[in-house]
């Protein structure tokens, strides 16, 4: 069982939180950011919409495979009832704040950008990830303690067996095909509050935890054809751009979105899997700031975009604004006072310890 502290893992976390901010600002100037929720510049970058489809296929599931994958190092030292007690902690505590005291904000600031009567109500906004977390760590600690006690060690065997082979990790493909087959969502990046989200999560949280647990032949071979399936991602990505008009159908997507993924893990297994100075400190600040960032995104496009420049300097301001208060409010108040701590899913400061072995959803082991 593997007991050595990835890094990559902790860094693709970081990273893909960082392009979940980015993708959500550069929402802010779609025609039809509004409709969805957020608000709106009335100069839009359509533009942006180009790399942000080429993002949309991979950016959630790859949260999910990582989350799997923190779950593993989560019970190398827990047993089941103590695992279900630190996620409700870790998970539960802040996924029902947020409900109720943060999630509300952003909808404040919604109500106050568009001149709507102001009014409150509990909702579970971008806080839907924590909740299909939560249970899928209900759903699959069972099994995955099945396989701890060693009660799957042919499985695992075969597992690593096939995972030594480049189309073993595109084998697993299949499964997220069918699942785009049965469920046949209308939009396929749509993942939140959504049926093929939550299929499309649970599947990708299983794998995650059965790539880590089934040794390192996975990790080598993604490392070896990282280019290969970025390859293959991006010839499906341009027949979909040019056939599809960026909608393809959902099994030709959710193969696209594993190979941008399979080629994301080899690049992080080749150049981040090493100690960093700074790597502790993000991965601590990663979950609270997932939390937070929709408030303080509105916040910013209430302040910056009735200002009159030009709408690639309102993205760039609107950016920098969302990146330096959340770094902010996480250094100067969240980290800081105690009893805020574990409402955003740290550890107490007695307990924190940004070193530790473990690695999960967003920090939370």
């Amino acid at each position: 069982m593997e007991t050595v502290r990835r890094h990559d893992i902790d860094w693709l976390r970081v990273i893909t939180i960082a392009l979940l901010l980015i993708y959500h600002i550069a929402i802010i100037f779609q025609p039809w950011a509004m409709f969805v929720g957020f608000v709106r510049s009335e100069q839009p970058l359509e533009s942006l919409w180009t790399p942000m489809t080429m993002l949309n296929v991979w950016r959630i599931p790859i949260l999910f495979f990582v989350s799997g994958m923190g779950l593993f190092f989560a019970m190398r030292k827990r047993n089941c009832k103590q695992l279900i007690g630190e996620r409700t902690r870790r998970i539960l505590v802040p996924l029902v704040f947020g409900i109720v005291a943060i999630a509300p904000l952003h909808m404040f600031v919604f109500q106050k950008f568009y001149n709507l009567p102001l009014g409150y109500y509990p909702h579970m906004g971008h806080l839907w990830f924590l909740g299909n977390i939560f249970v899928y760590v209900l759903l699959f600690l069972p099994v995955f303690y099945l396989l701890k006690r060693g009660k799957g060690e042919r499985f695992k065997q075969i597992l690593n067996k096939v995972m030594s082979n480049p189309f073993g990790p595109l084998m697993i493909s299949i499964f997220f095909m069918l699942e785009a087959i049965l469920v046949r969502p209308q939009i396929y990046s749509l993942y939140a509050e959504t049926w093929h989200g939550f299929f499309l999560g649970g599947l990708a949280f299983f794998f995650g935890y059965l790539f880590v647990y089934s040794g390192t032949n996975f990790w080598n071979t993604v490392k070896k054809w990282k280019w290969g399936y970025l390859a293959l991602a991006v010839g499906l990505y341009v027949l979909r751009y040019f056939e599809f008009n960026l909608e393809a159908p959902g099994y030709l997507m959710a193969l696209e979105s594993n190979c941008w993924i399979f080629g994301v893990f080899g690049l992080g297994y080749t150049y981040l899997n090493k100690p960093n100075k700074y790597l502790g400190y993000l991965s601590q600040a990663a979950y609270p700031i997932y939390i937070i960032h929709m408030f303080v995104m509105y916040l910013g496009g209430l302040l910056i975009l009735p200002l009159g420049i030009p709408p690639f300097l309102q993205f760039l301001a609107i950016t920098v604004f969302t990146f330096a208060v959340c770094y902010v409010l996480f250094e100067f108040v969240i980290r800081r006072i105690w009893f805020l701590r574990p409402l955003f899913g740290l550890k107490n400061e007695k307990t924190a310890n940004v070193k530790s072995k473990d690695i999960s959803v967003f920090r939370k082991a």
